[in-house]
């Protein structure tokens, strides 16, 4: 229950944050009071959120069973940790409006994933928790549409009653790549039509 809370938050959030920043402008004028905020401006929040549904035969592996976990239990396996669903985003965060600092931002992206599946083995369509896959970071918009940017990606976090060992099958939390940091350059470029 406490996962399908923080599930409905999140997803409202995101689509608080999306209502926000579509709205008009006051006025075109170029004053002072029409110039951004230094500190926490209107357009501070950028993001988006995906929901994934995975059909029979192509779940999600976020590999946390080995994937011949069905010779271990058959269809009643326990780990049956291969996703149906997945809800994912991005959040970024730029607290600046004015000056030098409005190019620094920070963000995070989420990935929950939900099944339980078992390749070649059980295929149903159940919500169960599987866990969260998260990384966070930040960035420099250096100009032209590029940005310097360091990511921290962390282990899989289990949820609910997977958050132990799931038998013989259970590769542990590293999740498809385990932890690791990053530092990259972004190029953005072009503009969407709506």
């Amino acid at each position: 229950m406490k996962t399908l809370v923080w599930i409905l938050a999140f997803l409202l959030s995101i689509s608080a944050l999306g209502r926000a920043q579509s709205a008009a402008p006051a006025s075109n004028t170029q004053d002072a009071a029409s110039q951004p905020r230094m500190f926490f401006p209107k357009d501070m929040f950028w993001g988006w959120a995906q929901f994934d549904l995975a059909p029979p035969h192509n779940e999600i592996d976020p590999n946390l069973c080995a994937g011949n976990a069905g010779q271990y239990g058959g269809a009643n396996a326990p780990c049956s940790m291969f996703a149906r669903y997945m809800l994912s985003g991005m959040l970024e965060v730029r607290p600046f409006g004015r000056g030098e600092l409005r190019r620094l931002m920070v963000f995070g992206a989420p990935s929950f994933l939900f099944g339980k599946t078992i390749p070649q083995t059980l295929y149903t369509w159940s919500p169960d928790a599987i866990g969260i896959e998260h990384s966070w970071g930040g960035g420099v918009y250096i100009g032209k549409g590029f940005e310097f940017r360091v990511t921290q990606h962390f282990l899989f976090d289990r949820l609910g009653a997977r958050d132990t060992n799931l038998g013989v099958a259970d590769l542990g939390n590293n999740g498809p790549w385990g932890r690791y940091m990053t530092v990259g350059v972004r190029k953005s470029f072009g503009t969407r039509r709506w």
